[in-house]
């Protein structure tokens, strides 16, 4: 039997789940309850993680001869560090396991900028009842979807109802999804150029870091409303900040920030974005909602127990974009 070792402190429904699901095909183990914690990294075949970087030390990374897969319990990978990591394991992101709670976040923003609604509540706030600026409803706009895995399907399907047109950019260019145009990161410019929504859904990599530069923010429609819940690094900071005080048609829905605590132990801001009217924050927390870790879990322990099953992986992820 292959051993599964939990890296991260799993709490005790999680615990249920894992061993319901995995407890016929392998032996567990919890790295925070072995006696020999070295023993422990050196025996595992499957490592089942979180936050690697605080969960093992970087001493320990030469202990992981025999671990063949990481499934981690995050949908994104871009915290590891994969240098240090041996080559022969295969990191395993928990693609779709937060897709509906982050597709319901992103439709929230998109609606409250449309509608002007931060706007608006400062105003009567202010005792100002502005009752005649114009609105903007969503029937009839274009979205354009960067990154359509989990999340950026689920927001598509949120957004078919109000007959948004759909424009989307994953790695492939082809989909089974109902879409007006599907093409790859080399139709960016055409795809920001005809969105007047665009979401931002794509893994951080050595390929998306940077990928919305001042250049491409010109590009955008002057009363764009640009959406991200991926990654803060994929936009380039200052150019974002500068575009939306010489744009004040221009929106932004920033839940994805460049400095996290996650991430970074911290939480970090370079410019005053919610001092912006045109701006709407969050705290990346679209994924914490009721029973969120739990959904998460079980696609975890359902992608784990293909693996063991003799079956494909869900979420594999190619560690040269990280290197």
């Amino acid at each position: 039997m292959k051993n599964v070792l939990v890296t991260f402190d799993l709490w005790k429904e999680g615990q249920e789940i894992l061993e319901k699901g995995l407890g016929p095909l392998a032996k567990i183990s919890y790295l925070k309850m072995a006696t020999d914690r070295s023993l422990a990294i050196k025996e595992a075949n499957i490592l089942f993680s979180w936050n690697t970087p605080q969960e093992i030390k970087e001493e320990e990374y030469p202990l992981l001869k025999t671990a063949e897969i990481m499934q981690l319990l995050s949908a994104g990978a871009d915290h590891l560090l994969f240098s240090k990591l041996p080559a022969t394991l295969k990191v395993v992101a928990n693609v779709g396991a937060y897709a509906e709670p982050m597709a319901e976040h992103t439709l929230a923003m998109i609606l409250c900028l449309l509608k002007r609604l931060l706007i608006e509540h400062q105003k009567i706030q202010q005792g100002i009842f502005d009752q005649l600026n114009e609105n903007r409803k969503l029937k009839g706009l274009t979205a354009g979807i960067l990154g359509f895995g989990g999340i950026g399907r689920a927001v598509a399907r949120m957004l078919r109802p109000f007959e948004v047109k759909i424009m989307a950019i994953n790695t492939s260019g082809k989909t089974s999804e109902p879409v007006e145009f599907v093409g790859t990161l080399k139709d960016l410019n055409y795809v920001l150029q005809n969105s007047d929504l665009v979401v931002v859904s794509l893994p951080l990599s050595n390929k998306t870091r940077g990928l919305i530069g001042e250049k491409e923010l010109r590009q955008m429609k002057d009363n764009a409303v640009l959406i991200n819940v991926s990654r803060g690094e994929i936009i380039e900071e200052k150019a974002l900040f500068d575009h939306l005080k010489a744009h004040p048609k221009f929106m932004a829905g920033i839940d994805a920030w460049w400095i996290e605590p996650f991430r970074h132990g911290r939480f970090e801001m370079h410019y005053p974005f919610p001092a912006l009217a045109n701006v709407v924050c969050s705290p990346h927390n679209p994924g914490v909602v009721e029973d969120s870790l739990v959904e998460a879990t079980k696609f975890a322990v359902e992608n784990m127990k293909r693996y063991l099953q003799g079956g494909e992986l869900r979420g594999m992820i190619n560690r040269e974009d990280y290197l």
